[in-house]
């Protein structure tokens, strides 16, 4: 499968094509929209032509026996592993949103119809992991999550791909944030050595009086880009931290929308991005505020470190505001390590090398210690030190 041959063709010929039903909403949507470019709005700092041109096999997403164990496994875009007590379907999924900014959302829906449904019972604290085994192949899917009013859920996301090479991986979560609950995602991805890459697109629904937070870990090389499109109810609020550590010639980032439609709904929209060699970080962030959305709170800012004169940061934080009632800020800044401060620790004996990461750790580690998990806090600077020190083979 080379994804570039879906363009300009015809919703037939690619019903066709794809063996779906030409009354299929997200095809439809996806014909009207075009297969992304250089020129598409969400994609103008991102290489994605090279990887729609790549020959991808395709997969079978049959479903497959449900295994019990303490983690949701999905493996290739396939349930393996779940443990009692999370529901999980396979079922179409008919609340596809009409006015997503990314065509490849509306792509992944049509190529994987019967989406994966997670539903959360009680208070939950869970673990999926994404689990990837076939090279050069398109592995793609869709999951939609549901959490219950009055309760706190937390998942953990980690992805497993050391085994492939040159795979594209096009999934996504539609999440349902109930009313009055707090819902909670922490994801932790490293890439490297061009085993695959990644476009993930998102969408979050946060009702009235509920709460989310996404952190979003993301270190190492190779490309991928997260899409965000978030609506925030009345009185909801949305926490949303980025953390990049890149290295060698990665692209990677964000791209998201938060859209304020209730009142008194609010936002705190923070990246830090620490970059290496000649990678390109990438934050384009839009925060809009509906006419409806009166007496809003929005935060919104991104701070980058560059650590090789190769290393390019692209931050564009941006509001969009339709009512005069509200608060609402944002900015912008990059720079270098101080060379003070690596003179300093230097001259107390401290290797260059571990100067530069005490400073580099220090920069990430306000974000990294707002996780309640102090294992999980581990993890993510073992990660980190694994990326770091591997530059420096």
């Amino acid at each position: 499968m080379r994804l570039n041959n879906f363009q300009n063709k015809s919703l037939e010929e690619l019903a066709s094509t794809l063996s779906v039903s030409p009354i299929n909403k997200a095809l439809k949507k996806f014909v009207e929209m075009g297969l992304p470019s250089k020129k598409s709005e969400a994609y103008r700092y991102f290489d994605v032509e090279s990887l729609l041109d790549g020959e991808y096999e395709s997969l079978d997403y049959t479903p497959k026996v449900i295994n019990e164990g303490e983690e949701i496994v999905i493996e290739n875009g396939v349930i393996t592993t779940a443990p009692q007590g999370v529901r999980i379907y396979y079922e179409p999924y008919k609340q596809i949103d009409d006015n997503y900014f990314d065509p490849l959302y509306y792509l992944s829906h049509a190529l994987y119809p019967r989406t994966i449904k997670i539903e959360i019972d009680g208070d939950a604290e869970l673990k999926i992991v994404h689990r990837f085994t076939k090279s050069y192949a398109i592995i793609n899917y869709r999951i939609v999550l549901f959490n219950q009013a009055n309760r706190h859920s937390t998942i953990y996301e980690h992805f497993e791909g050391e085994l492939v090479q040159n795979s594209l991986i096009m999934y996504g979560y539609d999440m349902h944030i109930a009313q009055d609950s707090s819902f909670r995602v922490v994801k932790v991805q490293t890439m490297q050595n061009q085993n695959y890459s990644m476009l993930a697109s998102h969408k979050i629904n946060v009702a009235k009086n509920a709460s989310c937070m996404f952190k979003s870990f993301d270190l190492g090389g190779d490309h991928a880009l997260q899409f965000l499109k978030i609506e925030l109810d009345e009185h909801a609020h949305i926490d949303a931290q980025h953390l990049l550590y890149l290295n060698s010639d990665a692209k990677r980032g964000t791209v998201s929308q938060i859209i304020h439609q209730g009142q008194h709904s609010t936002s705190n929209q923070e990246a830090k991005n620490i970059l290496d060699g000649a990678s390109r970080g990438i934050f384009d962030a839009l925060i809009k505020v509906e006419p409806t959305a009166k007496y809003t709170k929005a935060i919104q800012n991104s701070k980058a470190i560059l650590l090789h004169e190769k290393a390019y940061m692209i931050s564009k934080p941006q509001l969009e505001i339709y009512i005069d009632e509200l608060e609402a800020s944002h900015g912008s800044t990059t720079g270098q390590l101080s060379p003070q401060q690596l003179f300093y620790l230097q001259s107390r004996g401290i290797p260059a090398v571990e100067a530069r990461k005490m400073l580099v750790i220090a920069f990430a580690n306000t974000m990294i210690e707002t996780i309640r998990d102090s294992r999980h806090q581990e993890l993510i600077r073992n990660e980190f030190d694994k990326v770091f020190y591997s530059k420096e083979d």
